[in-house]
């Protein structure tokens, strides 16, 4: 499960921290508990305070990066999720305490915060050329998973009789989710994390239509990997895009490059906190003698 599921529950919370009053939130035989009653108890707590910076963030970055963002990015993003989990998505969001559109919501929180930290980030040539060290294109793979490392022997010989890669994968394959469309896995780049290393580093080894003459050993078992469409690597000029996106994401994985960033957002959205007991809320953030480069390192 990726670690977007754990982040979006810590603070997709179905709270509202404005507008209490003495609407009643609940009734027992004891009494009622009020909108304002439920508020300073909630305002209290770690939970309770995360929401609030989370709502004040989003205010923020909305003014100051909201038209960078459109509906169709958040759609974008939202499917890729729902692809990626296919039928277990809706259970999954279930199990994290959220529903669609709250992950829509953390979906364009999210989208808003890497512009922010893109017109934070100063790219230079040489750090374009050093990312590009690590860079391969998306690629598009077949493979075939067996226990055994005389079994991939077997299969990488009936490759070379000339037998059908997707025959094999059927036959041979146990991974269930790939064997009956002949191994073929989804397209992925240098980035990915969900394959193990040592898969990627031998399928950027291959050539389109080649496949791995030895088993390639992974914690899995063993895999024969054929690859089906590489772009090859090219310039690094030719993916200076790609490139940018990357330097980026890194940025938005480092939390010292984050603090400073929603810093600076902060301080240049005015922001004043009404409630005394309040005050100190965003004080991680505002008074932090702390800060990172505006290059990416």
């Amino acid at each position: 499960m990726k670690k977007w599921l754990v982040a979006l529950a810590g603070v997709m919370l179905s709270l509202t921290l404005a507008a209490c009053g003495s609407k009643t939130v609940a009734t027992t035989s004891g009494g009622k508990i009020t909108e304002s009653q439920f508020y300073s108890s909630l305002k209290n707590t770690s939970s309770g305070k995360q929401v609030l910076q989370q709502m004040i963030l989003n205010k923020v970055l909305e003014k100051q990066f909201g038209s960078k963002v459109k509906d169709a990015d958040v759609t974008k993003e939202y499917n890729n999720y729902k692809k990626q989990y296919g039928s277990s998505f809706n259970s999954v969001l279930q199990q994290s305490g959220m529903t669609a559109s709250q992950l829509k919501t953390q979906i364009r929180s999210n989208l808003l915060l890497k512009e922010a930290v893109k017109a934070d980030t100063k790219v230079t040539d040489a750090q374009l050329q050093k990312q590009f060290k690590s860079y391969q294109p998306k690629v598009t793979v077949s493979h075939i998973l067996v226990a055994k490392k005389s079994t991939a022997e077997n299969v990488i010989k009936q490759l070379k009789q000339g037998k059908s890669f997707a025959s094999l994968a059927k036959k041979y394959s146990t991974d269930s989710a790939t064997k009956n469309k002949g191994g073929k896995l989804d397209p992925f780049d240098n980035t990915d994390t969900q394959l193990d290393s040592t898969f990627k580093k031998a399928a950027f080894k291959l050539k389109t239509n080649q496949y791995t003459k030895t088993p390639v050993k992974t914690s899995y078992g063993y895999h024969v990997i054929k690859m089906d469409s590489n772009p090859g690597k090219g310039t690094y000029k030719q993916h200076e895009s790609e490139l940018k996106s990357q330097i980026y994401d890194k940025r938005m994985n480092d939390s010292a490059t984050l603090k400073s960033v929603v810093s600076k957002v902060l301080k240049k959205g005015n922001v004043s906190i009404k409630d005394s007991q309040l005050q100190n809320v965003l004080a991680d953030y505002l008074t932090s003698s702390s800060s990172s480069k505006s290059s990416s390192k």
